[in-house]
């Protein structure tokens, strides 16, 4: 198994949970999180709020899937024309272990 992680806009977070359900995925989780950085006032996607008060509210996908799995999501993505395509920044990490408690 491995773990899909995405993060983009706060503003992005329902489509991107709708594009998510319509690939027939649902179980996914998201976290509110804050990007700081010195290059906020070049990114032509941030509001001016984003820019005045120096950080960006993002959101993070995790999602736990197979690399077939992840693989195809990853090429529907870039074959489609969704609202967060281009938008965003996603890793790939191995799960030594899934299970319920």
């Amino acid at each position: 198994m491995k773990k899909l992680s995405m993060v983009v806009h706060e503003s992005l977070q329902q489509t991107l949970a709708d594009y998510l359900r319509s690939q027939k995925l649902d179980t996914f989780m998201f976290n509110h999180i804050e990007e700081h950085s010195s290059n906020l006032e070049k990114d032509s996607f941030l509001s001016a709020r984003d820019k005045v008060v120096g950080y960006v509210p993002q959101v993070r996908l995790d999602i736990i899937l197979s690399k077939d799995e992840i693989k195809s999501l990853l090429d529907n993505i870039r074959k489609s024309d969704c609202a967060f395509k281009g938008k965003g920044i996603y890793w790939i990490t191995d799960i030594d272990e899934f299970g319920v408690l």
